[in-house]
This record gives structure tokens, C-alpha cells and sequence, in this order.
């Protein structure tokens, strides 16, 4: 499995690569635009990710605007809702309109901060893969 994950504080982005190398390849992005850049050339490069991990703070762009031009772009290339890369938004926020606004805009999964990793792995299986 091919794992994208978006955080811009290193030693956060440096756990959860550490939990999830077990699972597959991991590349890691310090900003939205960089996640953006990184997940186009795996689609080019006929290599696609299958989990998208994103922080929702990030710098350029933020996880929501990664998470909704992702989503764009699939419905550009004719993936049907739901058929689309997994993505777990990861953020300290918790509040009910964060979580909202995620799922809207087509989330899989979220997970607020700090992650644990029972947590992350559970969800993980949620999604029909073997953690």
C-alpha cells in the first residue's frame, strides 16, 4: 500500500510514518501544496496512493482544501463518490463543525490529535485494510 501523509510539524509527521511503514510505503508532505504535488505525480506515475493522511493546519494550503481539490480531481477522471482514495483527516480539532465540514467534503475517516496508535490502526481497518 502506497500511503501519503500530509503534516507539517516533523516530529508528528515522523510518528506517523514510523506507525504506518508496517503498512506499506509512506511519503510525507509538509504542506498542502506539497501533498497536492505528490499525490498528482503518483496518479501520473500510475502508482497511486491508497490512504491519504491529512493534518487540517497546514501551511499553503490546509487539509480541507487538499481533501476537496483531491476529491475534485477523481470526479474530473470519473471515480464515483466513495470510490476514491482513502482519506483520514488528522487534527487537533475536535469541534462538531470541523468534523462536519470534513465529512462534506468527503473524508473517510477523522482522527483528532494526539493520535493513538490503536486509534489509527482501528480506523485503518474500518476501511477494508489489514493493519
Amino acid at each position: 500500500m502506497r500511503i501519503l501523509i500530509a503534516e507539517d510539524d516533523h516530529p508528528s509527521a515522523r510518528y506517523m510514518s514510523g506507525l504506518l511503514a508496517r503498512l506499506g510505503e509512506c511519503v510525507v508532505a509538509e504542506d498542502g501544496e506539497l501533498a497536492l504535488e505528490a499525490y498528482g505525480c503518483a496518479q501520473e506515475e500510475g502508482g497511486p496512493f491508497q490512504l491519504v493522511c491529512l493534518d487540517i493546519m497546514m501551511p499553503r494550503r490546509n487539509g480541507q482544501e487538499v481533501l476537496e481539490e483531491i476529491r475534485k480531481r477523481e470526479q474530473q477522471c470519473g471515480v464515483k463518490n466513495g470510490q476514491g482514495v482513502k482519506i483520514i483527516m488528522t487534527t487537533a480539532l475536535g469541534d462538531m463543525r470541523s468534523v462536519m465540514s470534513a465529512y462534506k467534503a468527503g473524508a473517510t475517516a477523522y482522527i483528532t490529535k494526539p493520535i493513538m496508535p490503536e486509534r489509527l490502526f482501528e480506523t485503518i481497518c474500518s476501511l477494508g485494510f489489514e493493519a
